[in-house]
Formats: structure tokens, C-alpha cells, sequence
């Protein structure tokens, strides 16, 4: 019998563990003549009884299996960890929230069984804040616009999904220290199944993402992705200075003319200097941004240290 790993990351998730552990239990047990599985956790470090409920389901379950983190890798490094660990002939990840729907684990299945080596699921609408789902909807199809890696992104897909165990061999290989899965399964250039779903709302808990992570999450796909924000940085720079030298001309010729009654004044160039200071500061910004990013592979440090493992074989 063929194997099918299920992963997913918890930080905080004390309420959402047993729902997520019986709704994939439940979904599994449907193909219980086809597939064994196993359904790899990993705690991010939680702060509240996260840690706790795992052990419990673990010790009637050996189908869970647990991985505790020495401490907090975030919301990037430690799923793609665990898609890394798993040893299924195919591997699901879904968030330990609920917002990705375990009933969808029989519709990426089937669609694996037709051949398909990599089935995303797509979100078409959220139940959470309509904001929110625009502003992600316009960063898809902005961060396509100024894709110049050749590869174009699937909007709407967070990661959530099936991939078979040659995607996530490929994905071993490539052992990059901050992955943007999203990004590097669209790079592999595997053909992408996608099955469509409206995203609930969180049931328990309150949501991990903050202002932060999604910038890190936005950013991390554009250094990945494109040099369009190089490029701009540079044309503008350009362009700016083209615009300072005419008007700076236009400025003398006034003064010339006019010497009496055109004032020279310090406010036209206190607003140039902070414009121009502003300016400069934004493009440091983007170049760091890529500074950061290359450091990043430079420095190589692992994607996650462990604590603990649970229910894994020695």
C-alpha cells in the first residue's frame, strides 16, 4: 500500500489540534483500503498547551507524529521542514487553523490517482476579511507583472496542497534556507492541478499573521521572482535627476529674468532635499531587501533545529 503524508505547523493551536487531528483522521479513514498515512505536526515552540494536546493524540495515535522546534522558525521555514521530513509517496500540507478545508484531502487524492504531480488548492473567496482577500488578489497580480523568472505564480495558492514524492525530491535538492514554497514549486515547472475552495473563517484562536509576516511573505516573493524593483529603482533614479537639472534650469532662468522680484527662498529647497532624501531611502530599502535575500542563501543556517521528535521510527 502506497503512503500519504499529511503535514502541518502549529504555533498557539491548542484549540484547533483535536479538530484538525479527528477531520483528517476522518477524511483518511475513506481510504483506508488504498493508503496508509501518517500526519506529521510540528510545534513551533507554542507558548500555550499546543505541546501538551500533541502528546496526548500522539500517545493514542501513531499515525501522528510530532516534531517540537527548539524554538519559533516562523510561518516559512518550519512547513517547508516538515514537507521535507515526510516519507509519503505523496505529501499534503495544510494549515493546523481549519482555513485550509481537510475535506478537500479526498479531491487532491483523486486528482494525484488521475496523474497529476502537483494539485494546489486556489482559493476563489474567503470568508475572513474582504480586504484582506483584495489586497492579496492585487499582490498576485502585481508580483506576475513584474515576474521576470519565466515562471509565473498561481494566485491565491498559499501552499496548500498535494505533492508527489518527485516534487518533494526535487525540493530536498534545491535545500534552500528560506524557501517560498509557492514560488519554487511554479519554478520547477511541474504542470499544477487546481481545485478551487472558499476559505472559512478561523473558528478558534486568533490568527498568527501580522502586518509583518505578511510583508516578509509579500517581499520574499519579489526578490525570489523579479529585479523589476531594482531596475525601477535605478530608472527612477534617472528619471529624478533628470527632472532636478531641468527644474534646477528653470529656476535660474526665472531668477535671471526676474532678479528683483523672483525670490530665491528656503522652502523649494527644503522640500527638494527631504523629496529626494525620501526617495533614496525607499531604494535603499528595495536594495537591502535583496541584500537581505542573499544573505540569507549565503549563510545557510538550517531550516529548523529540534527539540523533540514523537512516534517517528529510530
Amino acid at each position: 500500500m502506497k503512503k500519504i503524508s499529511l503535514v502541518s505547523s502549529a504555533y498557539n493551536e491548542q484549540e484547533n489540534i483535536p479538530l484538525l487531528y479527528e477531520a483528517v483522521k476522518a477524511e483518511m479513514a475513506k481510504w483506508a483500503d488504498k493508503y496508509t498515512y501518517e500526519h506529521i505536526i510540528l510545534d513551533n515552540c507554542s507558548t500555550d498547551n499546543t505541546l501538551a494536546v500533541l502528546r496526548t493524540i500522539a500517545a493514542k495515535d501513531k499515525h501522528i507524529k510530532v516534531i517540537a522546534n527548539m524554538r519559533n522558525f516562523g510561518h516559512i521555514r518550519s512547513p517547508h521542514y516538515g514537507i521535507l521530513q515526510a516519507q509519503g509517496d505523496a505529501v499534503i500540507y495544510l494549515a493546523s487553523d481549519l482555513q485550509d478545508p481537510p475535506e478537500l484531502i479526498s479531491s487532491f487524492l483523486e486528482a494525484w490517482e488521475k496523474g497529476a504531480l502537483v494539485v494546489l488548492g486556489q482559493k476563489q473567496q474567503s470568508m475572513e476579511s474582504s480586504l484582506f482577500f483584495a489586497v492579496r488578489k492585487f499582490y498576485y497580480w502585481l508580483l506576475n507583472r513584474v515576474n521576470d523568472s519565466g515562471a509565473e505564480l498561481v494566485p491565491n495558492c498559499t501552499g496548500f496542497g498535494l505533492y508527489d514524492k518527485q516534487v518533494v525530491d526535487e525540493l530536498r535538492r534545491l535545500s534552500d534556507p528560506y524557501p517560498y514554497l509557492r514560488g519554487l514549486v511554479c519554478e520547477l515547472g511541474y504542470p499544477k492541478t487546481l481545485i478551487p475552495f472558499v476559505q472559512p473563517a478561523r473558528k478558534r484562536g486568533i490568527t498568527k499573521n501580522n502586518f509583518y509576516t505578511l510583508y516578509d511573505n509579500a517581499m520574499i516573493g519579489f526578490t525570489n521572482h523579479s529585479k523589476v524593483p531594482l531596475r525601477l529603482a535605478a530608472l527612477g533614479g534617472f528619471v529624478l535627476g533628470a527632472v532636478s537639472f531641468l527644474l534646477a534650469c528653470i529656476y535660474l532662468a526665472l531668477k535671471l529674468c526676474f532678479w528683483e522680484k523672483f525670490p530665491m527662498g528656503t522652502a523649494p529647497i527644503l522640500l527638494a532635499v527631504l523629496f529626494f532624501a525620501s526617495v533614496q531611502l525607499v531604494f535603499l530599502g528595495v536594495l537591502g531587501e535583496y541584500v537581505g535575500a542573499v544573505l540569507t542563501q549565503v549563510l545557510k543556517r538550517p531550516l529548523v533545529i529540534e527539540k523533540e521528535r514523537i512516534n517517528f521510527d529510530k
